[in-house]
């Protein structure tokens, strides 16, 4: 068996570094030249971690052709990782060969640690979860990225009304917006920051307000491109209508706070009753039935 977990490791690294070697042959030849000719700025290690994950990437980027997909699944993968905020060509690519990659290496890590021997199912557990995993993680950066969105809508329509007010246009109120909240609000001036380029390459307002309506796939920005959209059709002012949505979320916020506040008598019942009523019970009534007890024993003597 330990013969067995060698040769696997071996030939484990070969194929790593033979990728490497076939598809990073460029890198190499820069590494090589710069040792040759050594260039006073070096390198941080922030910019050292990406060029690993760069790697990374790469090599599980060829597992992608290892499950076949139809032109429908890609669609909605890439629509996911749009929303996700992923929009580099090869991201479909490296989510497809991730879900083949992660399955070998945690049936890898089974067999390293023994459990394969105990018995298949680890196996089974391993592909599965490597199989599933990469879709949950997906499904929690959408969650957090459209969260996020909601979260700072208001504070940018705000903006967008100061601008708009000061005699900025529509397109260039987003534009400004996309810039100056881009520490504070990264997810959603990256989406707008979109627009202004849709608009900049010719698309008309409408749809592109309606392509970030789509790719963020949350209603309180779908219903903002209606509004703004019915608002250049009818020609009513669009900072009162930003203005409206604007405080029309705040109050939905405070609703949505005062809610989860409500729900939590409800959601301590059972905390009360399977962990806090017994140890009470224990504490209140352990002493009455010891002295019980110790009562029926002299009775009994």
């Amino acid at each position: 068996m330990g013969y067995a977990v060698v040769a696997f490791c071996v030939m484990f690294l070969l194929i790593v570094s033979g990728g490497l070697l076939l598809f990073y042959r460029e890198a190499m030849f820069q590494r090589i030249s710069e040792a040759i000719n050594p260039h006073p700025k070096q390198k941080s290690l922030l910019s050292a971690i990406q060029q690993t994950g760069i790697s990374i990437g790469g090599v599980v980027e060829h597992f992608d052709s290892v499950i076949p997909k139809s032109q429908t699944e890609i669609s909605v993968t890439l629509q996911h990782l749009q929303s996700a905020g992923y929009r580099s060509e090869s991201a479909v690519k490296v989510f497809n060969g991730s879900k083949v990659a992660i399955p070998i290496l945690l049936c890898f890590v089974c067999l390293v640690s023994g459990l394969g021997d105990r018995s298949l199912i680890f196996y089974l557990v391993a592909i599965g979860l490597g199989f599933l995993g990469p879709d949950y993680w997906l499904k929690m950066r959408i969650n957090k990225r459209q969260k996020a969105i909601r979260r700072g809508l208001p504070d940018v329509l705000d903006l967008l009304v100061i601008c708009i007010e000061a005699g900025l246009s529509m397109d260039q109120a987003v534009a400004r917006t996309s810039e100056e909240l881009k520490g504070a609000q990264p997810e959603l001036c990256d989406e707008l920051g979109i627009v202004v380029l849709e608009q900049r390459a010719g698309r008309a307002r409408a749809d592109a307000w309606k392509h970030l309506a789509e790719r963020t796939g949350v209603d309180s920005v779908r219903n903002l491109s209606s509004m703004l959209i019915q608002a250049e059709q009818f020609g009513t002012s669009i900072a009162k209508t930003l203005r409206v949505h604007s405080d029309t979320l705040r109050t939905q916020r405070v609703q949505a706070v005062e809610e989860a506040a409500a729900k939590t008598t409800i959601k301590l019942i059972f905390p009360l009753v399977l962990f806090i009523f017994p140890s009470l019970f224990l504490v209140a009534l352990g002493p009455a039935m010891l002295s019980i007890m110790q009562s029926f024993k002299m009775m009994s003597h």
